[in-house]
């Protein structure tokens, strides 16, 4: 009988422990117990009832029917609530039919579930019914995920396995072996439902839970999953070290705008440091590691939609780094795009591949321009500015006018006279250049990106290219000496 007092105060120190190493709940915290029926979430519940009065915590109960296995799961739900009812506490219920999500979803039930659970805890959060949520893995749940992790393929941060806590959601049995706990529910004559799929040995996680898990206990070291464990809590911390790390690199030599980010090839594959911005001594490390880890990060930062990088992902846009052709992009998971402009690499978050025409389309525009008096005003709104042409008079002594961008030649002009954005075969010979090039080209000299290109506005006299943004305006049309009425170009942004 002392030895069972013990096994149990020690199992509640240990969960004491956790939660106050976290500093997971502060007094008056709302915390919901997410319960399967199953021992361990079932197991979870009594341990934190037991100390619900040291931790100053208020408990609910969670439960999720993902309705994969009909009436066991109705079954599950109606145990959870009779329990609920049994301690008195609040009991928040969700639904939804997993199999029909992932069918729609072409994903599969596993990951639909997860989603859908998920899902819902973040509303309850949202809804302010909870703060914290209580979910029950297990010592032998993190074992069972970092064998899987290194039988997929893993790098650090698979090792990491099972993060004690991620946003809302805590797990404080995740030092405590699953016999411990079903040893803690039978002395205390405590019942809880087994789940069949649990048994399921065509799904990978239940054939290390059944066979490779014990094989190793048994043939290799019996402390396997306290050493499976400790390894995650190892690789947790490194690796949260090396993203500090990263973060440092990322903050010296990534350039960011609103919609992109770059970094210089020659930075990213040597990670040492940059002729603009040096980096401490200390810090410079030229490795793929910290490259592998600055493309995840600016991904992980800028992209729009769920998803995640690969290492194939990863691997690809380090070697478009090292031998990419100019222009050349590709496409990565979570609706982003990085493409090789010159010397750096430029990430951005893209439009769903239905809507990416559409958005192409949307930075075509053509408009005659007709003066109503001395000015002529045109919106573009697809590249967010107004574009202003002024007739001014344009003495032979420039002193005399004030000028803010190109000034064109009134009478040289011809009409029609269009401002649309530029064209693949548009020429141009701005001034200082012998012979008219290719704006495709005079537009790569600039190192002007393919993207920041699209919808590159341009002026036409009669057809022929007059001004191009950013170059000066055409010798046969530019404003000179002879020129009386000069027309000013000025551009400006809008919100």
């Amino acid at each position: 009988m002392v030895k069972r007092d013990q096994a149990r105060a020690q199992l509640l120190n240990n969960v004491l422990s956790a939660t106050r190493r976290g500093h997971w709940f502060q007094p008056g915290c709302n915390v919901g117990v997410c319960v399967s029926g199953g021992a361990d979430s079932v197991a979870m519940l009594h341990l934190l009832l037991d100390l619900q009065q040291k931790l100053g915590i208020v408990l609910s109960v969670i439960h999720f029917n993902h309705q994969l296995r009909g009436k066991a799961s109705d079954a599950d739900e109606k145990f959870v609530a009779k329990l609920a009812a049994k301690y008195q506490l609040p009991l928040y219920l969700g639904r939804e039919n997993v199999a029909a999500k992932a069918k729609r979803e072409k994903a599969n039930s596993e990951d639909a579930a997860r989603r859908a659970r998920y899902a819902f805890f973040a509303q309850l959060v949202q809804e302010r019914k909870v703060n914290r949520i209580a979910i029950g893995h297990t010592a032998d749940d993190q074992a069972e995920t970092v064998l899987a992790h290194i039988l997929r393929g893993t790098g650090l941060a698979g090792l990491g396995g099972i993060h004690p806590t991620s946003g809302h959601i805590v797990r404080p049995l995740l030092q405590i072996r699953r016999p411990a706990l079903r040893v803690y529910l039978k002395e205390r004559k405590l019942t809880w439902r087994e789940d069949a799929t649990n048994r399921d040995t065509s799904k990978l996680r239940a054939r290390i839970r059944a066979k490779l898990l014990p094989l190793l206990q048994k043939q290799f070291q019996p402390a396997v999953v306290e050493h499976l464990a400790a390894l995650a809590e190892l690789a947790r911390e490194d690796e949260a070290f090396l993203d500090f790390h990263a973060e440092v690199f990322s903050k010296v030599l990534v350039v960011k705008t609103e919609n992109t980010a770059c970094i210089k090839t020659v930075d990213l594959l040597g990670a040492t440091h940059s002729k603009s911005k040096p980096l401490p001594v200390k810090l410079r490390l030229g490795s793929k590691s910290t490259a592998r880890r600055l493309v995840r990060q600016i991904v992980s930062e800028m992209k729009p939609l769920p998803g995640q990088l690969n290492a194939h992902h990863v691997q690809s846009v380090i070697a478009l780094a090292e031998r990419g052709e100019n222009g050349k992009s590709l496409p990565l998971p979570g609706g982003m795009e990085v493409r090789r402009d010159q010397n750096k690499l430029v990430f951005r978050a893209i439009p769903a591949a239905n809507k990416n025409k559409i958005a192409q389309a949307a930075k075509q525009f053509e408009h005659r321009i007709e003066f109503s008096g001395t000015e002529a005003v045109i919106r573009v709104p697809c590249l967010a500015c107004v574009f202003r042409l002024r007739m001014i008079d344009w003495p032979s002594k420039r002193g005399e006018t004030s000028t803010t961008g190109p000034v064109l030649d009134r009478h040289a002009l011809r009409l029609p006279l269009v401002l649309r954005n530029w064209r693949p075969g548009d020429r141009l010979r701005p001034a200082g250049h012998r012979n008219a090039h290719k704006l495709k080209r005079l537009l790569n000299e600039k190192r002007v990106s393919s993207w920041d290109r699209e919808g590159w506005p341009v002026l036409t006299s009669a057809g022929s290219l007059v001004w191009a943004r950013g170059f000066p305006v055409a010798p046969e049309f530019a404003a000179k000496d002879s020129t009386e009425v000069g027309i000013l170009i000025a551009e400006e942004k809008i919100s």
